[in-house]
């Protein structure tokens, strides 16, 4: 039986340390999902497409990752990818408290439905897609906080006009 983990998110945009637990969770997984959060109400920097066509630039290398979109109850997207299992980063104790919350709901919804939290690498743990817009929008170099592929992609959208 193969194992299938669900990595989601908005990833707006994808970093180095989304990338680092794809790669990890890729190892102890015989596959995984990225699950591209597609939500109404929020306003990305970055469209939907542009979120896909970044990750699947930034994941090609690894060959157990599978990049998808959902909406909805994250419950019914693991469900639909047979999956029993989600994966979440934690990059600090202050992710701890609404991911845990988060993972307490998701039990409630769907008893079979395991969630593993991932420690994100030490190089890492100070990143976030909101830290890697402000630095694009101001000019700063993004280089060791995204996929090199990615740069241009991302200052061109977000960088100082």
């Amino acid at each position: 039986m193969q194992r299938t983990a669900i990595y989601p998110g908005s990833f707006d945009p994808v970093t180095n340390g989304h990338i680092d637990i794809i790669t990890r969770a890729s190892k102890i997984f015989d596959k995984v999902v990225v699950g591209v959060l597609e939500n109404g109400a929020k306003h990305p920097a970055f469209t939907f497409q542009e979120r896909v066509n970044m990750l699947k630039v930034a994941v090609a290398g690894i060959p157990n990752v599978d990049i998808k979109s959902f909406s909805g109850l994250l419950v019914d997207f693991v469900k639909q990818e047979d999956s029993s299992v989600i994966i979440k980063g934690m990059r600090a104790v202050s992710d701890f408290e609404y991911e845990f919350q988060m993972a307490l709901l998701n039990r409630k919804l769907a008893p079979d439905i395991e969630t593993i939290f991932l420690a994100t690498s030490d190089k890492y743990c100070f990143l976030s897609s909101s830290i890697v817009r402000d630095i694009a929008k101001h000019g700063g170099s993004l280089e060791d906080l995204v996929p090199d592929e990615l740069i241009e992609t991302i200052c061109e959208k977000l960088g100082k006009s």
